[in-house]
C-alpha cells in the first residue's frame, strides 16, 4: 500500500511540477498560481480535507495515508532533489469551507497540487477553482461519476484513485441478486447527497430483482421511525442504504429494533468501524 500511495504521489507531483513552470519557460501558466511554488528547496502539497465535523473519519484516515506517502517520498530523497512540503487544511466536513480552503491553499500558499477533499459534494465544490487557477485536484474518495466528466466533457485538472459511483451501485446491484439470490428489494437513500443519489439510480438500473420500496432521509437525521414503518410491511428481502455510516449506522440499529431482519446492503460510506459501532455490531450482517 505505502509503494502505491507513493508512486501515486510522485506521479503527480511530476506532473504538477510540469505544468507550474515558470513564465517564459514555453509553457502557458495564465491564470495559474502554480508558478514558481517549486522553486528553492521543497514542493507544495495542499491536502484539502474533512478533518473534523460529520465525515471526519474519512478525512483523517486519508491523512494518515497521505502523511505516510510524504514521509517516504521525503525519506528517499524527494522528487528532483526537492522535498514535499505538506500543507494541512480542515474544511470541516463542509463543501462552502472546502471551497474557502482550495482558494486558500492556491491563492496564498501556492501549491502545486491538492489532496482531497474526501466526499463527492466538496470535491464537486471545490473543482471550478482547482480549474481556473490549473492546480490538479486529486481525491482518494470522491466517487460521484461527474466529477471527472461532466456532460461528456473530461474534467482536465481532476483525478480520483477510487472507483466510481456507476460501478459500485452496480456491483452491490449483482451482488445482491445473484449471491445473496434476492428479487425484491427496499432502498433507503440520502436524497441531501450527490454520492447517494448516484449510488441509488445505479443499483436500481441494475438489480434484476424488483424494487418495492423507496424512501429517502436527510444528512443530519437520527430519528428513522417513521420511514422505516413505511417499508416494514412490504414485501422485501434486502435493505440498500446509500449513505454515510453516521446516518446508515443509525438506520440499522432502528430497523433490526423494529423487526427487520433483512440482509442491509450498503456503499463504501460504510466502511468505517464508527458504522459498527452506531448499528452495534449484533445488528450488522
Amino acid at each position: 500500500m505505502k509503494k502505491k500511495l507513493a508512486f501515486l504521489f510522485t506521479g503527480m507531483l511530476l506532473l504538477s511540477a510540469c505544468s507550474a513552470a515558470p513564465k517564459g519557460s514555453g509553457s502557458d501558466t495564465s491564470g495559474s498560481t502554480g508558478s514558481g511554488n517549486t522553486s528553492g528547496d521543497t514542493i507544495k502539497l495542499g491536502m484539502n480535507m474533512e478533518l473534523s465535523g460529520a465525515v471526519a473519519a474519512y478525512g483523517n484516515q486519508e491523512k494518515e495515508g497521505i502523511e505516510m506517502a510524504v514521509e517516504e517520498i521525503n525519506a528517499a530523497g524527494g522528487i528532483d532533489g526537492k522535498k514535499i512540503e505538506l500543507i494541512t487544511k480542515d474544511n470541516k466536513s463542509d463543501s462552502t469551507e472546502a471551497v474557502s480552503v482550495t482558494t486558500s491553499l492556491t491563492t496564498k500558499d501556492g501549491v502545486v497540487a491538492i489532496v482531497g477533499p474526501a466526499t463527492s459534494g466538496a470535491v464537486k465544490a471545490s473543482l471550478p477553482t482547482t480549474t481556473k487557477v490549473k492546480v490538479p485536484l486529486v481525491t482518494p474518495s470522491g466517487t460521484d461519476d461527474s466529477i471527472t466528466v461532466q456532460n461528456g466533457k473530461v474534467q482536465e485538472y481532476a483525478f480520483r484513485t477510487c472507483f466510481q459511483d456507476s460501478f459500485q451501485g452496480k456491483v452491490l446491484a449483482i451482488y445482491a441478486h445473484e449471491t445473496l439470490k434476492t428479487d425484491k428489494a427496499a432502498i433507503l437513500g440520502d436524497n441531501s447527497s450527490d454520492y447517494a443519489k448516484g449510488l441509488t439510480k445505479a443499483f436500481k438500473d441494475a438489480y434484476e430483482g424488483e424494487i418495492v420500496a423507496e424512501e429517502n432521509f436527510t444528512k443530519g437525521d437520527k430519528d428513522f421511525q417513521a420511514v422505516l414503518t413505511k417499508i416494514k410491511d412490504k414485501d422485501f428481502n434486502v435493505l440498500y442504504l446509500p449513505g454515510y455510516y453516521e446516518e446508515t449506522g443509525l438506520i440499522t440499529k432502528q430497523a433490526r429494533e423494529m423487526g427487520i431482519d433483512v440482509p442491509i446492503l450498503g456503499p463504501d460510506g460504510f466502511s468505517d468501524p464508527k458504522y459498527v459501532e452506531i448499528a452495534g455490531k449484533e445488528n450488522v450482517n
